[in-house]
């Protein structure tokens, strides 16, 4: 006899397992939004009902002042008041009987009723639904006077009739969004299973297929188990029996070599910027304890303690705005504001600047007009880079060039410089982030070593690139190359 459960189809399987975690979840879902209505209705009910007590005891307590005033029993006025207002004044006989109002809430009722006895009458009667009972029901409060004891009973069938009528179209709002949650829940969590569904696909057709055996993929598992952050450096090795599996062994060799760079890369980048911070810090504070030693009384510890608080201040807070600027370039969160502008114009512009602030070198410029576009904020901070760089490491007298030029399809910008120069070996490593070639690049000078990073940031995010040629006492040349605005758009601009 052959096993039904065998003859099943494995798609008929698979869409069953599918349909019973979407009915599942689903369910989930629903019950959860209906546990919130319900706790949302119970809170509104509660609130009605409170709200409701309160318009009671304000209408009553209105009508004793009227009552008050009018004397008892109710002048044929007072009735055509009454015949107005949802309240029954009845005369009472015997011993009222009801409840008290706790002492606390009296202070908050009306002085002429807050102390009465209380009731809640529900009508009892043959041939009554609990609808037309409870529209019967009414509030009682008995009131002394000189002429005798009195009920004024309130009935609240109107207002009653008003909050039926919106709670029942709250429920059928809550009703249909609750239906409709079911097909939109279903959609949600068939498209978040979309991926799961072709990950197991794909698995399932290798394993037709033939391609990996299980004890293949065992083995592949356990080696991944291996590799974490602090193993990055670990490989797979494949033997000769495996060669099925050399193929994805490889890609995710290739994967874990790239994370591994990466890896150690962000550990550098922390680790140079914890001692960049760290350094300002430490001289700010042996100042500060210099100021409390002596710093008070001798004038010049104070005036040379302040003045080097205040540079590391600055150093640090320039600092801090360059990790911060790289900081925005990795994750992508610096949006560009493109337009079409002169390079040679801004170029003047940045050389005018520079002379006004720097006596000590001689500057020459060879400015030729193209167009370029690109955020010209952040064009003219990497150029001022460049030229700040030049600044630093050209003695004084020395001459820094500035010059624009176009060839080909790119525009130019070049700032050289007869300085000291860079090491061969060093050119290469110049962009990384705080990367010195020597002692002479230290802080001494004001850099951070961030400054070549950031404008390199700069010039590849405008589709571009730098180009280094130094030489050893004799001088660095680096430009900045930029694509050019085509012709049409340069004379829009």
């Amino acid at each position: 006899m052959t096993n039904k459960s065998s003859t099943r189809s494995p798609g008929r399987i698979r869409n069953k397992v599918r349909f019973s975690i979407v009915w599942k979840l689903n369910t989930k879902l629903f019950f959860r939004m209906f546990g919130i209505f319900l706790n949302l209705n119970i809170c509104l009910l509660v609130l009605s009902a409170a709200g409701l007590f309160v318009y009671a005891e304000q209408t009553v307590g209105a009508t004793a002042e009227k009552l008050t005033q009018a004397g008892t029993p109710p002048s044929p006025e007072m009735e055509n008041w009454l015949d107005l207002t949802p309240i029954r004044i009845d005369p009472i006989a015997g011993e009222p009987e009801g409840f008290h109002i706790p002492p606390g809430l009296q202070a908050y009722l009306s002085p002429l009723t807050a102390n009465q006895i209380r009731s809640i009458d529900l009508p009892h009667g043959a041939g009554q639904g609990i609808w037309e009972r409870i529209q019967k029901v009414s509030y009682n409060v008995t009131f002394q006077t000189d002429n005798g004891s009195y009920l004024l009973s309130y009935r609240p069938e109107s207002t009653i009739r008003i909050l039926v009528a919106l709670f029942g179209i709250m429920f059928l709002i809550e009703g249909i969004i609750l239906l409709s949650s079911i097909s939109s829940g279903a959609r949600v969590i068939r498209h978040t299973l979309q991926p799961i569904e072709q990950l197991a696909e794909t698995a399932r057709s290798l394993s037709h297929e033939g391609i990996f055996s299980p004890e293949q993929l065992k083995d592949l598992a356990g080696k991944l188990d291996h590799i974490n952050a602090t193993r990055l450096d670990t490989r797979i090795s494949m033997d000769e029996t495996q060669s099925e599996l050399q193929s994805l062994a490889l890609a995710i060799n290739s994967m874990l070599d790239r994370i591994n760079e990466s890896y150690r890369s962000q550990v550098r980048f922390v680790s140079d910027a914890s001692h960049e911070l760290r350094t300002p810090i430490s001289v700010i504070q042996g100042y500060a304890n210099l100021l409390d030693r002596w710093g008070k009384k001798d004038e010049k510890t104070l005036q040379e303690s302040i003045d080097a608080i205040k540079n590391e201040t600055a150093h640090m807070k320039a600092l801090v705005e360059q990790l911060l600027f790289l900081a925005r370039g990795d994750n992508n969160t610096m949006a560009l504001q493109a337009e079409s502008f002169e390079l040679s114009s801004l170029a003047h512009e940045i050389l005018r600047e520079t002379q006004m602030i720097d006596g000590g070198h001689e500057y020459s410029s060879a400015l030729t007009p193209v167009y370029i576009k690109g955020d010209k904020g952040l064009i003219k901070q990497a150029t001022r880079i460049l030229m700040d760089n030049a600044m630093k490491y050209t003695p004084a007298g020395k001459q820094i060039t500035l010059s624009v030029s176009s060839k080909g399809n790119f525009a130019r910008l070049t700032v050289q410089d007869e300085g000291i120069g860079i090491e061969p070996e060093a050119v290469p490593l110049i962009f990384d982030r705080f990367f010195r070639t020597d002692v002479s690049r230290t802080r001494a000078t004001g850099g951070s070593g961030l400054g070549l990073s950031i404008a390199k940031w700069i010039t590849e995010r405008h589709g571009g690139h730098l180009e280094v040629l130094s030489r050893q006492d004799i001088g660095t040349r680096i430009s900045l190359v930029l694509p050019l605005v085509p012709e049409g758009e340069a004379q829009k601009g």
